[in-house]
């Protein structure tokens, strides 16, 4: 593994998981796919970017600032014009992100479970659908799909990001997030990436209770599933101790992440 920032080695071995465990874990997912996956471009979330696609919500770009979300979008690639998948997309930010950095030849699919759009009484729902209301971002397309049947040809897309999203199915089975990663490599290009950010975690905490993962695990899994991986300190708190969980007074939108680059091999 290639590193950019902290040190990530370390590997787990995983057995296989059918289709039907993957969907039982995430039904059972404790509700922290809330509106957590949703950023936009320009100003302190990172460096220009085409936003004729549309005006980013001001709840959106007021959260860019601890997101660096067109940063993010940079270390992984993302070009105009570009096809891209935001994963377990939940309300859309960084659905609308990835839209403006692709530009209007450039398309995204936002994909979200069923038990995604179903929490807190369909708040992801209806966050996605008055975010594409009257067409304003035309390049998106809802992808409302649960994993192993995700409706995209095999080799289709470009760049794939998922945002902090990701330790809630490792937690639950981490067999299941091995099998995640293999549907998003299947729909990736050889070459594609896979962006995952999530909550850093110390080794050995209780990653569950806490709502984080530890960097090592996700390094290792990603291994598995037969990705390159490099990792950036991009969002890198080192004033977060790992200690609380990210909805903590004070630390809302203000922990320690990693996000890592996962390749899929050119064969």
């Amino acid at each position: 593994m290639q590193r950019l920032g902290r040190v990530v080695f370390g590997r787990v071995k995983f057995g296989q998981v059918k289709l039907g465990q993957v969907k039982k874990v995430l039904q059972s997912l404790p509700v922290l796919f809330v509106l957590t996956a949703c950023t936009a471009p320009g100003g302190p979330g990172g460096a220009p970017v085409d936003t004729s696609v549309s005006e980013r919500p001001a709840g959106d770009v007021a959260r860019d600032g601890g997101r660096k979300p067109f940063q993010v979008l940079e270390f992984l690639g993302v070009q105009p014009g570009m096809r891209t998948l935001d994963v377990i997309a939940a309300g859309g930010y960084y659905t609308e992100v990835l839209a403006n950095a692709v530009g209007p030849q450039g398309l995204v699919y936002a994909q979200n479970p069923a038990v995604v759009l179903r929490f807190n009484d369909g708040a992801n729902d209806r966050a996605m659908t008055d975010r594409l209301a009257g067409g304003r971002l035309p390049n998106v397309q809802r992808l409302d799909r649960e994993f192993g049947d995700l409706g995209l040809l095999a080799d289709s897309i470009d760049v794939a990001i998922t945002a902090l999203n990701f330790h809630d199915i490792y937690n639950r089975s981490p067999e299941a997030a091995h099998e995640v990663l293999l549907d998003i490599r299947q729909v990736l290009k050889p070459g594609g990436v896979l962006g995952v950010i999530d909550h850093v975690s110390n080794p050995g905490a209780d990653h569950a209770k806490l709502h984080r993962l530890d960097p090592l695990l996700a390094v290792a899994v990603a291994e598995q599933a037969g990705f390159k991986v490099e990792q950036s300190d991009l969002l890198a708190n080192p004033d977060d101790d790992h200690t609380l969980g990210p909805f903590a007074e004070g630390l809302r939108g203000k922990t320690d992440r990693f996000v890592l680059k996962l390749t899929k091999p050119l064969e």
